[in-house]
């Protein structure tokens, strides 16, 4: 397996680097634009393989469609294929194959599409039907929502052109709402009415949408890793190209909590900077990442290499993603003599140890945000970096941007 090395000879970054468009707003966009028949343009697309493998899904004129590894592609394909009304097959990757989306199948099912299992019951692939009475779905669906938040965004983004509009109501706690915020924030900025009131999400029906264009937000989860680069650093001033000062995105939450530990974040008209200051942090933290699963592999492997004592909440939907994030995290943060582990009496995972640089190379599981979590461990020392080209699934100019910055990166 192809595996790179990479250094930093001096611990000292001052780079200007353009961040991918987010996948997660592109992905919802694209969907979007396909519904209302191409009326406006998108601005800023990302270039990650997973808006790739999506655009080319929405392309394909052929009754069977590839979603390959791409998780937000199968869930928000599955849903508008059911909205065309016509024969389709989705299917995926092995591991896409294991990933649970009965929820979405139920719901589409309950509303009047009819979508089925092919092979394992809850699992991809699945083959949608037409239904003769399209005209008559129903205008209102419960949905469980603690598994995924993509199954009730995939639904939202065919609410408005459903005939009635959908009532989308949720039981159970919910995952990631700040991803359901995104959906309903793309929404109404496009020109639907789109709004939640606790466990009940209300979307109007819309003869066209009022936008011309539409521009995506650089991607703050990819700014994660450059957060973590700039704590891990000795000296550090960056300029990330291309992000918006908005709350589309969840994850933009960690500006605010990088402060505490000496990151500071200017916002530009077209970009945000970051400088590393002196500060005195804690070294006992608890996170709870209900709304930012995300980020979790990035404040693991940070606080791990300063040895912050921390505790994680509300990460169980880890275990479901690109590979299982949680046995992975535990897995290669072993190598760094760091312990993540579940601790069943307190309903939480822990973070602990003496951090040591590994001296084995790190897996990245298929999982492209192991790969650039980890990365910025090779500030302290040589890093070794199994399976690099992951990185493509959401930012493809990872490696190249760590080498404009100074890092040394050999194959």
């Amino acid at each position: 397996m192809k595996s790179i090395s990479l250094f930093h000879p001096t611990r000292k970054l001052k780079t200007s680097v353009r961040l991918p468009g987010s996948k997660s707003e592109s992905n919802r966009v694209l969907i979007l634009q396909a519904l209302a028949k191409n009326v406006f343009e998108i601005e800023n697309l990302s270039a990650a393989n997973d808006t790739q493998i999506l655009s080319a899904m929405l392309a394909a004129d052929n009754q069977s469609v590839n979603a390959e590894d791409a998780g937000t592609a199968m869930r928000f394909y599955t849903a508008y294929a059911a909205f065309q009304n016509k024969p389709k097959t989705i299917f995926g990757s092995a591991r896409m194959h294991e990933r649970p989306i009965a929820p979405l199948v139920q719901a589409l099912n309950e509303i009047g599409f009819d979508v089925r299992f092919i092979e394992k019951e809850g699992f991809p692939p699945l083959e949608i039907m037409p239904v003769r009475n399209f005209s008559h779905l129903d205008n209102e669906v419960e949905v469980e929502a603690k598994i995924s938040s993509q199954f009730i965004s995939a639904l939202l983004l065919i609410a408005p052109f459903l005939p009635s509009g959908l009532t989308i109501n949720l039981f159970g706690n919910v995952t990631s709402q700040a991803y359901i915020d995104m959906t309903l924030t793309i929404l109404t900025k496009v020109g639907v009415s789109a709004v939640q009131i606790g466990q009940r999400i209300v979307v109007e029906p819309v003869t066209e949408i009022s936008t011309k264009t539409f521009s995506v937000g650089g991607d703050w989860t990819s700014a994660s890793y450059w957060y973590s680069l700039a704590f891990l650093a000795d000296e550090a001033e960056l300029f990330l190209e291309g992000m918006h000062n908005d709350w589309t995105q969840g994850d933009r939450v960690i500006a605010g909590w990088m402060k505490r530990f000496g990151v500071l974040t200017s916002f530009e008209s077209n970009g945000i900077f970051l400088r590393k200051v002196e500060a005195d942090y804690p070294r006992m933290m608890k996170l709870n990442f209900a709304e930012n699963p995300d980020l979790v592999q990035t404040f693991a492997v940070m606080f791990g290499a300063k040895n912050i004592y921390t505790t994680m909440s509300n990460i169980e939907s880890l275990k479901v993603k690109e590979t299982d994030r949680i046995n992975a995290l535990h897995l290669e943060l072993a190598k760094c003599n760091v312990q993540f582990d579940y601790a069943m009496m307190y309903d939480f995972y822990q973070l602990k140890g003496e951090f040591q640089s590994p001296s084995l190379p790190i897996k990245t599981y298929n999982d492209h945000r192991m790969a650039m979590a980890f990365a910025p461990l090779a500030l302290l020392n040589k890093l070794s970096i199994e399976n690099p080209e992951v990185v493509s699934k959401s930012y493809p100019n990872f490696w190249k941007d760590l080498a404009q910055a100074g890092f040394e990166i050999e194959d």
